[in-house]
């Protein structure tokens, strides 16, 4: 079997070993920021070691989120560092992005996909402000994936590249694959399609059938 890495390879023991030695440490870092609510700096973050102690933590709601950042742009003190990107999803709330091989951690996610190197990826995810389609264009370089950074619309042109450019993976909205599909149908355009990540909407059983049904 292909494994991502050797994460993916080790014993319960050892992934509960470094959990607990990641855990707490992470704990520590959240309330360092001057953002943390009272509720999480009065965690002791030396307890938290388990997937069940991390369950137990304070939750941040969304409200409070988009709260913090509004009395405290962009962020709410939540973050330390500084930050290659800043994204915007809506309520509005801001986000922090990296650029620093795999930030994100869908290398693992499109691997397990079968997306790999010899694979051309057509991102259909937003570029702009939104993060997805920075979050996808990371995983595929993890994976020596070549990417066409296609983002959302303009669907003739979206035929064209995908096929001029020899896509094979579809990354995007999961009814955008099918506008794109029937697109090419009218066209007369034969598309090598076979695999697909999609996320941002519901995958509907009678849209994944539909996928199915034309080997992707």
């Amino acid at each position: 079997m292909d494994f991502f890495d050797t994460l993916e390879t080790r014993s319960m023991d050892e992934r509960s070993a470094a959990l607990a030695e990641a855990l707490p440490a992470q704990i520590a870092r959240a309330q360092a920021v001057p953002g943390a609510s009272e509720a999480l700096r009065a965690v002791e973050a030396a307890s938290v070691q388990t997937a069940g102690d991390l369950a137990a933590l304070p939750v941040l709601r969304k409200s409070d989120l988009v709260a913090a950042q509004s009395a405290n742009p962009p962020f709410g003190g939540l973050i330390s560092g500084p930050v290659h990107h800043i994204f915007q999803s809506p309520g509005p709330i801001y986000e922090p992005g990296q650029t620093s091989t795999d930030w994100w951690r869908v290398g693992r996610f499109l691997h397990a996909v079968g997306v790999g190197p010899s694979d051309v990826v057509q991102n259909c995810f937003a570029y702009h402000f939104t993060p997805a389609g920075m979050i996808f264009e990371s995983g595929a370089a993890a994976v020596g994936a070549t990417v066409i950074p296609a983002g959302t619309g303009q669907t003739d042109l979206q035929v064209r590249a995908a096929a001029d450019c020899g896509t094979t993976a579809y990354a995007g909205t999961p009814d955008y694959l099918k506008v794109i599909l029937e697109r090419a149908d009218e066209q007369g355009v034969a598309l090598a399609i076979t695999k697909a990540a999609v996320g941002g909407g519901p995958l509907f059983p009678q849209l994944r059938q539909y996928y199915a049904d034309r080997g992707i």
